[in-house]
């Protein structure tokens, strides 16, 4: 498939942000449970992205 600069721009933008969401979900269900091993991991991982 051939996509456009501003196409794959935006297909990238919304990949991030999927990603981004995930990664809250994920860390909100750890503060949860309490996992405070897991919530160590998922906030290096954001701060990675960051």
């Amino acid at each position: 498939m051939n996509m456009n600069r501003q196409t794959r721009k935006k297909l990238a933008q919304v990949h991030q942000d999927n990603l981004q969401k995930n990664l809250q979900h994920r860390l909100e269900v750890a503060r949860t449970k309490g996992d405070e091993n897991l919530i160590r991991m998922l906030e290096a991982e954001a701060n990675y992205f960051s």
